[in-house]
């Protein structure tokens, strides 16, 4: 979560690392860096939402809660506030739900269509460790935690909890493999201890 404005700059540096990014800004031209666009604003709002809660905080908050809201809505994201780690990498447009309890952590790669939320009227979402790849229109559901370095397939429902460093999936989701998930997330993040 995003405390300060140290805390700020190194989630963007981290986000814009795991994104494969290497230049300074994102091009002012409409539709092009769209995703990169989305994370930075995701943590301007975290940053104004944690940090900056006096009136003179709140104003730009609302504004920015508006261009989030609409950014959102154009690239088919609902993720809240708050639920992801320092290096989140969305990897393409398309719909991602994130239940507003969810916490995931650093270093997340994510694809399109994915859920990740609660199920039956409860109030607990699961818990994403560290260094995790989420494949295309993975369901992650309920009361669960996912350990670190965890792969889920494409496809995959994850119902119940996944241990450390294994690929799952199918339907319900069951261990596939034991390799880890680091062969689906930047190097650089590694290499420079970022993560």
């Amino acid at each position: 979560m995003i405390k300060s404005k140290k805390d700020y700059y190194d989630y963007l540096f981290c986000d814009k690392v795991a994104l494969g990014i290497t230049k300074k800004r994102p091009s002012l031209l409409p539709y092009c860096d769209s995703i990169w666009k989305f994370e930075r604003l995701l943590r301007k709002n975290e940053y104004y939402n944690n940090c900056k809660k006096t009136i003179f905080g709140k104003i730009p908050s609302l504004v920015l809660k508006m261009r989030y809201k609409s950014l959102s809505q154009k690239l088919g994201f609902s993720i809240p506030f708050n639920a992801f780690g320092a290096g989140l990498s969305i990897a393409h447009y398309g719909t991602i739900v994130v239940n507003s309890k969810a916490r995931i952590g650093k270093n997340c790669r994510i694809q399109e269509c994915v859920n990740i939320g609660t199920t039956s009227g409860s109030t607990n979402a699961p818990i994403i460790g560290k260094n995790v790849f989420i494949g295309t229109g993975a369901k992650i559901i309920g009361d669960i935690r996912i350990g670190d370095d965890a792969c889920i397939g494409a496809g995959a429902v994850v119902v119940r909890d996944v241990p450390d460093g294994v690929i799952v999936g199918g339907v319900p989701a069951k261990v596939i493999s034991n390799n880890n998930s680091h062969n689906n997330l930047k190097k650089q993040l590694f290499e420079e201890g970022l993560i």
